[in-house]
């Protein structure tokens, strides 16, 4: 083969850059930024990605005569905040039935309910509550009474005996955490630990995404002011 053939064989054999991937809003197409808006249809609890125009579409919360959503749409918000006055005991932990120290609690609109959800390495598990066992433990803390249907999550981190599953080692040093963050945050920590789980007690890499996670909402959330909310008990 001539040196010119081997010239041209040449460029099939260098490493090429990965394409980019441009993510565009769901409703209208545009191109959006890496850090950009999402909206979510209740009960589906799937997110839409969304440009600022879009998400300010569907921002304003206009209900019809029967107190129902006209739009079948709601835009996540931004906002994070922290209750440093959070405690929660055991008994009334052991009384939701998560296995794991680590969920997130969503008012569902068309069920009316409490949800419950952990991450696991298989994804989301989630687990209907019933009021009572909310009210006298999670839903005890001031961020409940601003939690907004749907679009937003109470996050809990508490300790836990053991150190295996999703608990893992890092549970073992936190104190009990609550904090109110929109929905599509608990939707990325989910992503984190199904994305970087490996084998039974999830690895290094797994524990310092999950780490960083909680690091970055820390960082993001204000702790609630004195006239902010009130004990739902």
């Amino acid at each position: 083969m001539s040196a010119g053939g081997v010239a041209g064989l040449r460029r099939f054999l260098v490493a090429r850059p990965a394409p980019v991937v441009v993510e565009r809003c769901d409703l209208c197409a545009a191109e959006l930024p890496g850090e950009h808006g999402h909206l979510v249809r209740p009960g589906e609890r799937a997110l839409r990605c969304a440009c600022r125009p879009c998400s300010l579409l569907f921002d304003a919360e206009r209900v019809g005569t029967d107190g129902a959503f006209v739009t079948g749409y709601r835009t996540v918000p931004d906002r994070y905040r922290r209750d440093p006055a959070f405690t929660l005991t055991d008994a009334a932990w052991d009384a939701l039935q998560i296995p794991v120290s680590t969920a997130f609690f969503l008012l569902d609109s068309t069920r009316d309910g409490v949800l419950a959800c952990y991450p696991s390495p298989a994804g989301a598990t989630e687990s209907e509550l019933g009021m009572d066992s909310f009210d006298d433990g999670v839903g005890a803390t001031r961020l409940a009474t601003l939690l907004r249907p749907d679009v937003e999550a109470l996050l809990v981190r508490r300790p836990r005996d053991g150190g295996t599953g999703i608990d893992g080692p890092a549970a073992l040093r936190c104190v009990s955490e609550c904090f109110l963050v929109p929905i599509d945050a608990c939707y990325r920590l989910v992503g984190l630990v199904r994305t970087t789980w490996k084998g039974f007690d999830g690895g290094a890499a797994a524990w310092a995404a999950i780490d960083g996670f909680f690091a970055d909402v820390r960082a993001r959330a204000r702790d609630l002011r004195p006239d902010e909310g009130v004990p739902t008990r």
